[in-house]
Parts: C-alpha cells; structure tokens; sequence
C-alpha cells in the first residue's frame, strides 16, 4: 500500500503483535451481538475470546498469503484491515472501525485507497457483506462495488479497475 495517500489523517501500518490488545478491543466492539448472550460476563468475554481465535485461526487457513494491517488516525488505532494480494485479486478479507471511528468517512477512504491499488495492478477487487448490513452494501455500491454471489449470510461483492471494465462488462 506504499505510495498511496490516505485522506483525514488517516494511516495504515502492517499489525505487530503489540497491537493485540487493539484487536481484542475491537472484536469485542464489532461483535456486540454476542454481548447479548444471557450468560455469566466471564462466560461471556469467554466465548468473544473464542471467536477472535476462530477467526483468526480461519483467516489464516483460507488466506495464508493475507497481510493484516492497522487503520490510524493522527497515530492513534482506530481500525484493522485484512487483505490479500493474489497475482489477480485484491481480497478485501476483513475491515473494521471502532464506534467511535465509524460514519465518518474513514472506511470510504481505505476503500478508494485499496481500489487505488487495485488499479494499479489491474486486478478485481473482492469481498464479502453481511446481506442485512445496508450501510455498508450502500457505501460498496457507491464505489462501483456489485453482487457477483449471493450466499447467505453473505453477498460476495466485486469491483473492476477501469482497465478491466469493458472485459467483465463483455464476460457477463
């Protein structure tokens, strides 16, 4: 992602590892659907702890070549993105905001960034949206982004680079 400019003060950074803590937090802000279990708080943070591994642990098996980097604001974290770079495909894997950091504009930046970079490659770039989650299948729609497959939960989403634009436009 070097040599693209990031608007509004915005950074990404390769994840190290002290930046667990950041990620924990932010599943935990991300996942507030399991904070409504009816359970023990310990039982709870348990299952929350458990899904961030599950996760992890899934990423890491589907996508072994992903990079994983963290979203700044003015040098503070404010989100994560998961990426992988294939020779054809820029896999969006994952993007997430903390509450505070979202309907702002920032993810609508990474985004274009990431398209940037897509476009140098001429390479699609793909990824996949909660079907229920309007916000952001709007926000994807208004940066060209369409439904490719639809299997639920989820749409798989795809946008061309203008230099493949005519090709896929001629594929469908």
């Amino acid at each position: 992602m070097q040599g693209i400019q990031l608007p509004l003060g915005l950074h990404i950074r390769t994840s190290v590892a002290s930046d667990k803590a950041f990620l924990e937090k932010l599943h935990h802000a991300v996942r507030q659907d399991l904070q409504w279990i009816d359970a023990e708080k310990d039982l709870v943070e348990t299952i929350v702890e458990m899904q961030l591994k599950a996760q992890t642990q899934s990423y890491s098996e589907q996508f072994p070549n992903a990079m994983y980097f963290i979203i700044e604001k003015q040098q503070q974290p404010i989100g994560k993105a998961s990426i992988d770079f294939s020779h054809d495909l820029v896999h969006l894997i994952d993007i997430a905001f903390i509450p505070e950091a979202r309907g702002q504009g920032f993810g609508k930046a990474v985004l274009q960034a990431l398209q940037q970079c897509a476009a140098q490659v001429a390479a699609p770039m793909l990824l996949s949206v909660e079907q229920q989650n309007q916000v952001a299948k709007q926000l994807y729609q208004s940066l060209g982004f369409a439904t490719e497959v639809v299997q639920p939960p989820y749409e798989r989403m795809i946008w061309y680079p203008p230099a493949l634009r005519s090709f896929s436009q001629n594929m469908a």
